[in-house]
């Protein structure tokens, strides 16, 4: 009796340890790719909207075979929208050795976060269009550059007759950035005509902005941009409605969320715009090439699969999670981060769902001015219109 016991416990044992070891290899054949990402706080509409993005992406990756047959695992760290936090995060990260980080959100946190990668790396893939790496370095950002984004919208402004525009701006990170590219926009031959009537600025935790909203209405500008992503933004909008202030208002793409446009929509402008990447049109339209309308038809169908749509809060995150791991599969999940950088410093001709990227024209981003399209919030749809051509030309009517 003892004897059968002793071999039904080895038995067991060995079972046990078998089944540990399998989960074992199953979990450390995952490809984990760390995302820091403001979840919390007052930037988490587009956090959040990120991480979801990349939610979906990572279904669709492993069921078309992961990376290089192992398993794509994203591991989300919260930087609670604060470059303190999110410097602590990517410390912890940057504690395992990995080849890439993702993240953070912001400009502010990723601003932080470029002096621990900038000269050795690992590769960091930013997901704000409002920093500005280095050439070369291990910094890499998603979307369209704000000063192209600005480009866009001051040309769609000008064109549309509305040459007197005033200009409200946070004081953060991201504030200050666009107002610096708001100002080298202006200063171009083509602009010569356009005159900012006002030009105020916000602190990001302020609760009210009634003050600036009366400087801007007395100056009687034709159009109005307001420029700060997440929360903050809500509280200029607010400014607006109750001012009275009836002009067409641009915001960035930051605030291009459906959870904004839903908890904001008692107190949206009546024309809101915003720069949005070529996402947004129509991939079946005429101007993009084969493969690029290939990328957008698996994004919208992914979404669709759950009943859902895009917005562009969640594409800063899927054009360069949907680029890392084509860099990945062609380099193997091995790669290091001297050869990610590499790779995607080199890289030209390469579709995605906002056109064709070339790291080699635009370095550290890929894309343009010519890969960004003004869109203007349709409340009754609740979607985006587009309402210009590549480059900010206004759609005919």
């Amino acid at each position: 009796m003892n004897r059968c016991w002793k071999k039904l416990t080895a038995g067991f044992a060995l079972a046990l340890f078998a089944t540990f070891s399998m989960f074992a290899d199953a979990a450390t054949n995952n490809y984990q790719l760390n995302v820091v990402l403001s979840l919390t706080g007052r930037f988490a509409f587009l956090g959040k909207a990120e991480q979801h993005s990349l939610e979906l992406l990572q279904k669709a990756v492993n069921a078309d075979g992961g990376i290089r047959g192992r398993p794509l695992q994203y591991k989300f760290y919260d930087d609670q929208s604060s470059p303190q936090t999110a410097v602590q995060m990517a410390t912890e990260v940057l504690a395992t050795h990995p080849a890439v980080m993702m993240g953070p959100s912001i400009v502010a946190m990723c601003n932080a976060v470029a002096p621990l990668v900038q000269k050795s790396g690992p590769v960091q893939y930013c997901m704000s269009p409002g920093i500005h790496p280095t050439k070369g370095s291990y910094v890499f950002t998603s979307g369209v550059s704000t000063i192209d984004q600005g480009n866009a919208l001051i040309r769609y402004f000008r064109l549309k007759g509305w040459t007197r525009i005033a200009i409200m701006t946070s004081t953060d990170a991201s504030g200050q950035d666009a107002e610096r590219g708001l100002e080298s926009v202006l200063k171009l031959p083509e602009n010569k005509g356009i005159k900012v009537v006002e030009n105020v600025h916000f602190n990001i935790t302020d609760v009210s902005v009634a003050a600036q909203i009366e400087r801007v209405k007395a100056a009687k500008p034709q159009a109005f941009i307001a420029w700060s992503t997440g929360a903050p933004v809500a509280t200029v909008f607010k400014g607006i409605v109750q001012a009275g202030l009836n002009v067409p208002v641009a915001t960035t793409d930051g605030n291009m969320t459906y959870a904004q446009m839903k908890q904001y929509a008692a107190f949206l402008p009546k024309d809101l715009y915003f720069p949005s990447g070529q996402w947004i049109s129509d991939s079946s339209g005429p101007g993009f090439p084969p493969a690029v309308k290939k990328a957008q038809e698996k994004l919208l169908s992914t979404f669709k699969a759950v009943n859902e749509a895009p917005d562009e809060g969640g594409m800063l995150a899927w054009g360069p999670g949907t680029l890392l791991v084509d860099a990945l599969r062609s380099l193997g999940p091995e790669a290091t981060a001297t050869q990610l950088r590499d790779y995607l410093a080199h890289l030209k001709n390469a579709p995605g769902v906002n056109g064709m990227y070339d790291f080699v024209s635009v370095p550290q981003r890929g894309l343009g001015v010519k890969n960004i399209v003004l869109t203007r919030w349709n409340a009754a749809k609740k979607h985006w219109d587009v309402v210009s051509q590549p480059t900010g030309i206004p759609l005919a009517q």
